[in-house]
């Protein structure tokens, strides 16, 4: 069979994703669909493997989940279509269905235009080298032809898993003080989960932006940007909630707004859900990524844990995670994955439940616990252009510009994060895009003052004009 070749930007780190109809279509779908097929019969030996499929609410989703369908049956694989729901419902399916592989068509937080594929085989994410192979693999035509299909024909089924789903999420609900709760689904894959949740939560709810809508009429679907949060706020602040909670496109990614109408960051929420953890299971690695806060690793500790600094990535996270069998982990994009009595992936909706768990036996609210960890100045997560092609080798550059330096302690986890005695800045250098990604944070606003001077002055002697926050 002739191959395929991908459009490259389309390849990325931890998925497949693209602009419709620009960097990809309903052809594309087919073809990896064929190709990962044929990659999974090699694996596993089958002939005929099984293969979940769930897709989210963006306009484009039906099309290319049917062609992705197509595809994955013209190589004999047997699918089962979970049909429309959250990323972590696809997840949850290939646990509870005899099955080799999942594979959700999504475009995550990404505008409505875009979409995409994130794939898991054998309860394992498929990324990195293997996107990059199965690229190959497609455009070099290396798959199941017809002909070769001699003891598979293919099928296909539907099977509903969304309320299996939702009684899972319930039973880590325990119930106690009755929560006032505002919730923003952002009108994504999470809206009808959210609305069988909330029916069995105890409590009081309030939804905003639940139809699930792939146009995303309100805001964009990505937590981690605190205007998309501003519905939110204002909800809580008006009904006089105890908390916000939102999602992002395919509920993967959770975003926190406290009774004062405040943002917790991923790693303050991650603070507050493995201080419980740790009190009933201390001496237990706690994930996060690099871009967290001190205070996350700090208090990991102070609560009996250990601390481990870790790529960004949410395959690179869970992979992490298993190997070193925490119980649970985090990133600052929203990203958090329990372990600890669940199934080791992240799910938005399963952790706004274990939270409200915690806040519903918890002598403290939300805002109290957060004026409980200490206060620090820190800019937001940067990002800002650098061709591909320049991009790791800027960070290189100044990771060995640093090696001469004294007073400053240097971690090359992922990028370069350096700690001196105003505290810490990072640069590293984005997976998925062509861009640099900068933070920097300090106890004092003179201190995040220098270290971004700092920052930005590593950058110019790269010949990298620093963005704004750092000049």
């Amino acid at each position: 069979m002739a191959g395929r070749k991908l459009h490259p930007t389309i390849l990325r780190e931890y998925d497949i994703r693209g602009i419709v109809d620009k960097t990809l279509n309903a052809d594309d779908f087919e073809a990896i669909g064929r190709g990962f097929a044929s990659e999974l019969r090699e694996r596993t030996g089958k002939d005929d493997p099984t293969i979940c499929v769930g897709r989210d609410g963006r306009l484009s989703s039906p099309e290319l989940e049917a062609a992705l369908v197509k595809g994955l049956t013209g190589a004999g694989a047997h699918v089962v279509r979970t049909g429309l729901g959250p990323t972590p419902m696809l997840y949850f399916s290939t646990n509870i269905i005899t099955c080799d592989a999942g594979i959700m068509v999504t475009g995550s937080h990404n505008p409505s235009d875009q979409n995409g594929l994130k794939m898991v085989v054998s309860g394992h994410s498929f990324f990195g080298d293997d996107i990059q192979a199965l690229g190959k693999r497609v455009a070099d035509g290396r798959v199941i032809q017809d002909s070769d299909r001699k003891n598979s024909k293919g099928s296909v089924r539907d099977e509903r898993v969304l309320e299996r789903y939702v009684e899972r999420l319930l039973a880590d609900a325990k119930g106690g003080k009755k929560l006032k709760v505002a919730w923003d689904p952002g009108n994504g894959a999470g809206g009808e989960a959210l609305e069988l949740l909330i029916k069995k939560l105890p409590g009081t709810h309030v939804v905003i932006n639940g139809k699930i809508d792939g146009t995303f009429p309100a805001h964009h679907p990505d937590p981690t940007v605190e205007e998309n949060l501003e519905q939110l706020k204002e909800l809580v602040i008006r009904e006089k909630c105890d908390l916000g909670v939102a999602f992002d496109g395919d509920a993967d990614r959770i975003g926190v707004v406290d009774a004062k109408g405040r943002v917790l960051w991923g790693d303050q929420i991650l603070v507050v859900l493995a201080r419980e953890i740790l009190s009933r299971r201390p001496g237990l690695p706690i994930v996060a990524d690099v871009k967290a806060s001190k205070v996350l690793f700090d208090e990991v500790a102070k609560a009996g844990g250990q601390p481990v600094m870790w790529k960004t990535g949410h395959s690179l996270i869970k992979t992490k995670m298993k190997e070193i069998h925490a119980p649970i982990a985090g990133e600052m994009s929203g990203h958090i994955f329990f372990a600890d009595g669940y199934y080791g992936y992240d799910d938005a909706l399963y952790a706004a439940v274990r939270l409200l768990a915690i806040l519903e036996v918890s002598d403290q609210s939300l805002a109290e616990m957060r004026d409980g960890l200490p206060q620090m100045f820190n800019t937001p997560e940067i990002r800002f252009d650098c061709p591909d092609e320049r991009k790791f080798d800027v960070v290189k550059e100044v990771k060995a510009r640093l090696g001469s330096k004294s007073g400053i302690k240097v971690q090359d986890t992922d990028g370069v994060r350096v700690d001196s005695a105003d505290g810490w800045w990072l640069l590293r250098a984005s997976n998925t895009q062509a861009v640099l990604v900068a933070r920097c944070e300090s106890e004092t606003q003179e201190g995040l003052k220098r270290l971004a001077a700092t920052l930005g002055g590593e950058l110019r002697a790269s010949n990298i004009e620093p963005p704004s926050d750092f000049a």
